[in-house]
């Protein structure tokens, strides 16, 4: 009776353990970073650093060191400055990205921001304005830069 309680102790172990794996391994897919098209990292990098306003999230889409963000960082605090100077809900979108090659390793995608500003549901603001953004393949497509374009 003990080596048939034993045996069934030790099944019963062995498969939770093989459902911990595989829950481990499913968690790990489902939260991996993807940067494997330069279009879904930017995308996901103007969510995070202007829609969320996420710093730690947009920092898993950017250059390791090096960047030039400082024109997108001036729009999102613009976009800060004018929810509280007008008391209104200031939010962004964007249109399709276009990915162009800029030499070995980098491409630039190009959209156009539109930027909203509103009050009580009611659209008092809007305008558009047309960027680029620089993306280096690093282990995977990353941000470095951003700017209007002209």
């Amino acid at each position: 009776m003990r080596l048939i309680l034993a045996m069934v102790g030790g099944v019963m172990a062995l498969l939770c353990l093989g459902v911990a794996g595989v829950v481990v391994s499913l968690y790990d897919e489902a939260t991996e970073i993807k940067r494997t098209a330069p279009d879904a990292v930017v995308d996901s990098f103007l969510r995070a650093y202007l829609s969320d306003r996420d710093d730690k999230e947009a920092a898993l889409y950017t250059c390791r060191s090096g960047g030039d963000l400082a024109a997108l960082s001036g729009l999102r605090v613009e976009m800060i400055n004018r929810e509280k100077n007008f008391d209104v809900k200031v939010s962004v979108g964007w249109s399709s990205l276009t990915v162009t090659d800029a030499g070995r390793g980098k491409k630039d995608v190009s959209t156009s921001l539109t930027i909203s500003g509103s009050s009580d549901g009611n659209t008092v603001s809007r305008r558009t304005e047309s960027w680029s953004f620089g993306v280096v393949d690093e282990d995977g497509w990353r941000v470095c830069s951003a700017g209007r374009a002209a």
